[in-house]
C-alpha cells in the first residue's frame, strides 16, 4: 500500500493552489464550567445557547436555549452560574453579567452598564471566596456598536458597586480570559489583540484584599502565534492556557503556536502542551470528583483529559486542597 499521508492533490480536479477552508460553522463553543455533580454547562454562542453535559451518563441537553449570546461561565463560591452574556456571531446579545440560583432557576443582573453606557461584549469571568466578581469586556466583532470608548475589566464588590480596574492604553490591549490563583491573591489576565504585531501576552497583577490590581507583570508571550484566550489555574497555580491554531485566519496571525493548553508555571515556565486537534480552542476548566478532568472547549467539541493535579475551582475551594 502506498503512504497516503504523501498522496497529493489530484492533478486535474481541483484548481491550482487551492485550499479547503470552512464554509460556515455549525457551532463555537466556550466557556465551560462544572459543578460538583458531574454536570458540565458551556456556550454555543453562534446558536445562543448553553448546554450541559452529565458526565457521568454522558447525556448531553440544551440547557438555556436563549442564553444572551453568553460567553464564559463560572460557578461563584456559593455554586451558582455566572455568565458572561456577550454580542459576538450575531449580535443581539444582552451584554451583561448575570447569576443563576441553580436551585430556584432565578436569575439576577448584575451589571449591565458602565457609566450609562452597554458593555461591549463580556467575556470571561473570576469570582473570589469574598463574592468579588472580575470580569473582562473586549470587543471582537461589531465594533460599530460599542458605545465605551475602551476594553477593559471590571470588579464587581458584594454591595454591586462596578469599578473599572484594569483598562487601555497602559495596562492592556484587549483582555479575554480570566483567572485567579489559588490563594486568591494574583489575577492573571489574557491580552489577545487580533491586529499586527499586538500583544498576545498573558499578564499577572497583585490583588489586595479589597481587590485593587498592582504589580503588573508579564507571565508569558505567545507572539507572533495565536495567544491566548480562556484559562484555568492547578492547586499547584500552574496555568492552564487555551491558545493556538492550526490554520492562520488572517495576516497578522501565523501558526508558531499549535493549538493546544499550555501548562505555564506562574513564573512563565512551559511545563508543556496537550495538544487539541481542532480549530478553534477557546477555553478550559476543570471538573470530575477529584477535579482532575479537564475540560476543554475547541471548535463544535467539548474535550476531556485526566490530569494529575487537581483543579482549582473557587465553588469546590475545599476539595481542591
Amino acid at each position: 500500500m502506498p503512504n497516503l499521508h504523501q498522496t497529493p492533490l489530484p492533478a486535474g480536479f481541483v484548481d491550482a493552489g487551492a485550499q479547503v477552508t470552512p464554509a460556515t460553522a455549525v457551532a463555537f463553543l466556550e466557556g465551560p464550567a462544572a459543578d460538583a455533580n458531574g454536570q458540565v454547562y458551556f456556550s454555543d454562542i453562534i446558536n445562543n445557547r448553553i448546554l450541559k453535559l452529565d458526565s457521568r451518563t454522558g447525556e448531553f441537553s440544551v440547557w438555556r436555549a436563549d442564553s444572551g449570546r453568553s460567553n464564559g461561565l463560572l460557578f461563584d463560591a456559593q455554586g451558582r452560574l455566572l455568565a458572561c452574556e456577550g454580542n459576538e456571531f450575531g449580535g443581539n446579545g444582552n451584554r451583561r453579567i448575570t447569576r443563576t440560583d441553580m436551585q430556584t432557576g432565578k436569575v439576577e443582573v448584575l451589571t449591565d452598564r458602565f457609566e450609562g453606557k452597554r458593555y461591549n461584549a463580556p467575556n470571561d469571568i473570576a469570582a473570589r471566596s469574598n463574592g468579588q466578581i472580575f470580569f473582562t469586556d473586549p470587543s471582537y466583532d461589531r465594533r460599530q456598536e460599542m458605545e465605551l470608548s475602551h476594553e477593559s475589566v471590571y470588579r464587581i464588590d458584594t454591595n454591586g458597586t462596578v469599578t473599572r480596574i484594569i483598562t487601555q492604553p497602559d495596562d492592556i490591549q484587549r483582555p479575554n480570559g480570566i483567572a485567579l490563583s489559588p490563594d486568591e491573591r494574583t489575577l492573571y489576565v489574557v491580552d489577545s489583540n487580533r491586529g499586527q504585531n499586538t500583544n498576545r501576552k498573558i499578564w499577572a497583577f497583585d490583588l489586595d484584599p479589597a481587590g485593587k490590581p498592582s504589580g503588573h507583570r508579564l507571565v508569558f508571550d505567545f507572539a507572533p502565534g495565536r495567544g491566548g484566550d480562556g484559562m484555568a489555574v492547578d492547586i499547584e497555580g500552574n496555568l492552564y492556557i487555551a491558545a493556538g491554531v492550526h490554520r492562520a485566519r488572517n495576516d497578522s496571525e501565523t501558526t508558531d503556536v499549535p493549538t493546544g493548553i499550555y501548562v505555564i508555571s506562574p513564573a512563565g515556565k512551559i511545563h508543556g502542551r496537550i495538544p487539541i486537534p481542532e480549530d478553534i480552542i477557546t477555553n478550559v476548566t476543570f471538573g470530575g470528583d477529584d477535579l482532575r478532568t479537564l475540560y476543554i472547549t475547541s471548535g463544535k467539541t467539548l474535550w476531556q483529559i485526566r490530569v494529575k493535579i487537581p483543579g482549582f475551582v473557587v465553588h469546590r475551594k475545599a476539595a481542591s486542597r
